[in-house]
């Protein structure tokens, strides 16, 4: 639903992010404010402004006020973990693929939060009700390494890291083709897509994004093997980087065409969170962990592998 607001002698010269906040529902957050003017969902006069922008006496904003969501409630769920390390403070999971991190509003079981209510009995009340303890997050479909805070203290600490950019985030991902460069990095701003908004795409004045990346193995002309590592950590980062360059991962449904992608066995996005550094938010200690590769990953390199190798065998049957 829109409604229009009128700018008072009162509000004049204040950002317009806090008058928003100011006229909307107290459930709305500052962050849903920001990102909602940065869509075009608040326009001031007819006209687009940054969440910065001083409104002025007289000016007419237009907000387009969602509908308040419905109240989640999330139980804990009986779901195995594979747990790479745990203590009072932190516990540091393999996420499987096809696993989502935490609820959202048409998924409210089976996910990674279910497990943890279960498993950690104290986890409730720490970053929320529906993302307690979670300090980053994996896309669906991305299996590998997360770390989930078990306290304040933990909570605080890590989402500090994360945002100053202290932790270590390496992955692994087959790629279409064969990279011209062995490595390097992938230096392109992201933000959302200006057409799709449930897509990112790299977009002129978006958001500073930085892959680094190395070839590890090669399979014919079909695909890379690419070890890489984030040096900073935009939604879809990786999928999107390796998009733009012309190689998106083999099996990716939203930046990629995986339709010839599934004779190898593939059915996901190939991407592995496989290792993952940190300081413990408690001694400060410096600790990396690694998350073994899930068979589904392991299955398509075999096939990848057998395809390279009967290419060879065939090539050189034909030399002699």
């Amino acid at each position: 639903m829109e409604e229009n607001f009128l700018v008072t002698n009162r509000e004049d010269g204040w950002r317009l992010d806090k008058y928003v906040v100011e006229k909307v529902p107290d459930w709305i957050s500052r962050n849903y404010v920001q990102k909602a003017i940065k869509q075009g969902q608040i326009i001031v006069n007819g006209n687009l402004k940054k969440p910065s922008y001083k409104v002025k006496n007289g000016e007419i904003i237009s907000i387009e006020v969602p509908d308040k969501p419905p109240v989640i409630e999330v139980l804990p769920e009986n779901i195995q973990l594979d747990i790479l390390y745990e203590d009072k403070d932190i516990i540091v999971v393999n996420k499987p693929p096809f696993m989502i991190v935490h609820p959202v509003y048409n998924k409210v079981n089976g996910t990674l939060v279910n497990a943890l209510l279960y498993h950690c009995k104290d986890l409730q009340g720490i970053g929320g009700e529906i993302r307690p303890g979670i300090v980053h997050r994996l896309d669906k479909n991305t299996s590998g390494a997360i770390v989930i805070a078990k306290n304040d203290l933990a909570h605080q600490s890590l989402s500090k890291q994360f945002k100053e950019r202290k932790t270590k985030k390496n992955y692994i991902a087959l790629v279409k083709g064969i990279l011209k460069k062995k490595a390097g990095e992938i230096n392109a701003p992201i933000a959302r897509h200006p057409n799709i908004r449930i897509k990112m795409a790299v977009v002129p004045g978006g958001k500073e994004s930085i892959t680094a990346y190395k070839v590890i193995k090669e399979f014919k002309n079909i695909s890379s093997l690419v070890w890489i590592r984030l040096k900073t950590g935009r939604t879809h980062q990786i999928r999107v980087h390796f998009k733009y360059i012309g190689h998106p991962l083999l099996g990716d449904e939203v930046y990629g065409n995986p339709s010839g992608d599934y004779k190898y066995d593939i059915s996901r996005q190939m991407l592995h969170a496989i290792k993952l550094g940190l300081y413990h938010p408690r001694t400060n200690e410096w600790m990396e962990f690694v998350a073994p590769i899930p068979q589904d990953f392991k299955s398509a390199i075999i096939n990848l592998d057998k395809v390279s190798r009967k290419y060879k065998r065939d090539k050189d049957s034909k030399i002699v």
